[in-house]
């Protein structure tokens, strides 16, 4: 019996791979021979796409910031040459045999509420040149309700449980889960498949995220916090 979903920024696991309905991948570390023999298993392949910051060497639409975790450079979003640039990544992974793409970085309600037209506007286009294949949104809760019409599903990353610092994992507090919660409700209300996405390194905490995100009608994958975990 598959597994609804996985999340996993390794390379290679094909036949653990195969085990789930969807699995999202990084789009560089998957030749099209492996991506077609995981569709010929049942697997629908998503390609990771990021769609606010560039990991990239530098560029006229990068923004001075970066992102402090991870060490991308925050973007322009509405600079034609990003959404060209992001387009084209879309339409090489679909033509590379992804089934499908999913669209990151898009939390930037309160960092740069100013982008989210352009964000939207982002989302349409690759939504546009990828049709019909699936796009999964990771949160962009400040684009709903119109998120909701351009895509598939949206994941609620870190619904649960989260990653502390490279080395320790927790519940999120009280007050932070009650905000999850009522979002979490909103999202019930759209025509959209819902996934959660929590980070834990022992089963009590697992268990907690999977149970919890079933009560909001969610399907869960719990992971470490580099997603290296199947």
């Amino acid at each position: 019996m598959t597994q609804p979903i996985a999340f996993y920024y390794g390379a290679g696991e094909l036949e653990r791979l195969s085990g789930f309905d969807k699995v999202v991948l990084q789009a560089d570390f998957y030749r099209p021979d492996e991506l077609d023999l995981l569709r010929g298993r049942g697997t629908q392949t998503l390609g990771y796409l990021s769609l606010t910051e560039d990991a990239g060497p530098p560029a006229p639409w990068h923004r001075a910031e970066h992102n402090p975790d991870w060490g991308g450079a925050f973007v322009h979003t509405g600079d034609p040459r990003w959404v060209a640039h992001v387009v084209e990544q879309a339409r090489t992974a679909i033509g590379k045999g992804f089934r499908g793409l999913f669209l990151d970085t898009l939390n930037i309600e309160q960092t740069y509420p100013e982008d989210l037209p352009h964000l939207l506007y982002l989302i349409a286009a690759i939504r546009e040149e990828t049709q019909p294949e699936y796009l999964l949104a990771n949160r962009g809760f400040g684009l709903l309700p119109q998120l909701a019409d351009l895509v598939d599903g949206v994941l609620f990353e870190s619904f649960s449980a989260r990653w502390v610092d490279a080395g320790r994992y927790a519940p999120w507090p009280d007050d932070v889960l009650e905000v999850h919660a009522s979002v979490a409700e909103r999202l019930l209300g759209l025509d959209v498949d819902l996934y959660a996405l929590d980070y834990a390194d022992n089963d009590e905490l697992c268990d907690f995220a999977r149970r919890r995100a079933r009560e909001f009608g969610m399907l869960c994958f719990v992971s470490d916090r580099v997603l290296s975990r199947i």
